[in-house]
This record gives C-alpha cells, sequence and structure tokens, in this order.
C-alpha cells in the first residue's frame, strides 16, 4: 500500500523540463508589425490631409491676393511716375533696367527692398533711398553717388577709386587733376596714405603719383610725373618721416629746390639728389643765398 501510495503521488506532479523554465508561445514580433502599420497608416492619413488642406489654404490665399490687387489696380493704385535724384554719373538707361517699371504697375506690389538692392549695385551708385508716395502715385529714389577720389593705373588700364578706397567698375574721364596711384593693392592702402599726407596744405596739392613699391611701400612724384621730385617714404613710421620733409622744407625750403629725389627711408639720415639745373636756376638760387645773407 505504503509504494502504491508513493507511486500515485509521484505520477500526479507536473513533468518540468530539465532546465526548469517555461518556454510561452514568441507572440510580440507579430504585435510590434501590426502596430508600425497601424501607425504608418495614420501617419499616410493625416499627412495626405494636411497637404490638401494646405494647398488649399495656399491657393485661397493666393486668389485673393491677386483678387486684391487687380481691385486695387482699377482704384488707381498704379504707378504714375518715378523721380530720381542725385543722379550725376548712373546713366538713366542702366537704371531704368534694373529697375524693370512701367506706368500702370500696381504701385502697392513693388518690393522697396529689392528695388535698393538692385540699384545699389550699379557701379556708381553707393546708397539708395526709396518711398513711394500717393495719388499721384509716385516712386521716389534719392541717390547718393561714389566719388572719385583717383585713378589706379594697373596692368595699363585705369580704374577710378572711389573715397573708400574702393574700384568703380565704370568708364571714367577726369575733368580736372587728380591723383594717379600705381602698383598692386595700391587701392586697399591709398587712405591710410591719405590720411598722413593730406594734413599739409603746402605739398599735399603738388602730388601728382603715389607709387605703391612691392605692396610695402610709397613712392610720391611731385609736380611733374615724368620730371617731378621722387619722395621715397619708409615701409614704417611714415607720419614721422614726412613731417620730417615738411619741417625741412618750412626750415630749408627744402623743395624749392632743383632736386630729383629725397629719400627718406633711412631714420636719422635725408638722401636727396640735385637735378641738373640751367645756368638761369644757378643764377636765381645764387642770388636767393645772397638775399638770405644780407638779411641775416
Amino acid at each position: 500500500m505504503t509504494e502504491t501510495a508513493e507511486n500515485t503521488e509521484t505520477l500526479n506532479k507536473p513533468i518540468l523540463p530539465p532546465d526548469n523554465k517555461v518556454s510561452l508561445p514568441c507572440e510580440w514580433p507579430t504585435r510590434m508589425l501590426g502596430n508600425l502599420i497601424i501607425i504608418g497608416i495614420i501617419f499616410t492619413f493625416a499627412f495626405i490631409t494636411v497637404t490638401i488642406r494646405t494647398n488649399l489654404v495656399g491657393r485661397q490665399i493666393d486668389y485673393l491676393t491677386e483678387e486684391f490687387y487687380n481691385q486695387t489696380t482699377k482704384l488707381g493704385f498704379t504707378l504714375d511716375d518715378v523721380l530720381v535724384e542725385g543722379r550725376k554719373k548712373t546713366s538713366q538707361q542702366a537704371l531704368l533696367e534694373v529697375l524693370n517699371l512701367k506706368r500702370g504697375d500696381n504701385i502697392l506690389t513693388l518690393d522697396l527692398n529689392d528695388l535698393k538692392t538692385r540699384i545699389e549695385a550699379l557701379p556708381w551708385v553707393r546708397e539708395a533711398e526709396i518711398r513711394r508716395s500717393y495719388f499721384p502715385n509716385i516712386l521716389h529714389i534719392s541717390l547718393k553717388e561714389r566719388k572719385v577720389a583717383s585713378i589706379w593705373q594697373i596692368s595699363e588700364k585705369f580704374h577710378p577709386i572711389d573715397t573708400e578706397g574702393n574700384v568703380i567698375d565704370a568708364p571714367f574721364k577726369p575733368t580736372r587733376p587728380i591723383l594717379l596711384i600705381v602698383g598692386e593693392e595700391a587701392p586697399q592702402h591709398i587712405n591710410e596714405l591719405l590720411d598722413i599726407i593730406k594734413k599739409d596744405n603746402e605739398i599735399w596739392p603738388r602730388v601728382k603719383v603715389a607709387n605703391y613699391i612691392s605692396k610695402r611701400r610709397w613712392n610720391l612724384i611731385l609736380d611733374d610725373i615724368e620730371n617731378g621730385i621722387t619722395i621715397k617714404l619708409p615701409e614704417d613710421n611714415i607720419e614721422q618721416a614726412w613731417k620730417k620733409l615738411v619741417k625741412l622744407d618750412q626750415t630749408q625750403g627744402l623743395l624749392k629746390r632743383k632736386l630729383t629725389f629725397i629719400d627718406l627711408r633711412l631714420k636719422n639720415k635725408v638722401i636727396v639728389k640735385l637735378g641738373k639745373m640751367t645756368e638761369e636756376e644757378r643764377q636765381k638760387l645764387k642770388e636767393s643765398k645772397k638775399t638770405k645773407t644780407r638779411g641775416a
């Protein structure tokens, strides 16, 4: 009896795998795939709905905008004329081409910022101001044009340079004597030089040429391009060298003499080279020295 009971008890126990683990059915990949499909369908439906609604709204806005401009055109908001102030060097044809306007255009549709950008791209225009007025419907344009400060010679070509040292890409014929600058990168450095030499009212007006040597320093030519006095300035301490020249001219009349060049590149020396003098010039120089001696 005992053995039978024990055997029965053993038979009624659950049979477990050797590792004591229970394996459940693998359902999660199927569920995840189903969820992804549902999310994809919802996203596609939402995208189509938004696209359709957006296009409809966009078309409606475009239609209303066009209708608004059509009605304002009928009410008289059309461009009657364009008034331009400050135009001297800018050609009328070039201005008309960049504006691309005609009488009858709706004045409300004009993009003033775009027009300003296009006008300021013209070579002679430094700044443009644009405004519109109504009844009469007029577009007012005020130009500030570039001023030519010098002429730059490079590769046997001549280019006007404005007061800020910018090259003006336009033809130019000077109507008055103007400074000629020569050498590579001369426009980028000319204002640094002019800020120094323009302080003297005696020598500065005599400067005809400023030659930028090897992109390092300046040579100036006074009075005459071919036969004038060449002043060799140092690479550094230009202002100090210029003041020395001004002082020598004021105290000793250096630039009244017949000279070929004045070399100011050495800190403690001034090297000059005398030019050939005619007999008449020598006589005048002697008389000038005698006058100074008597006065002393």
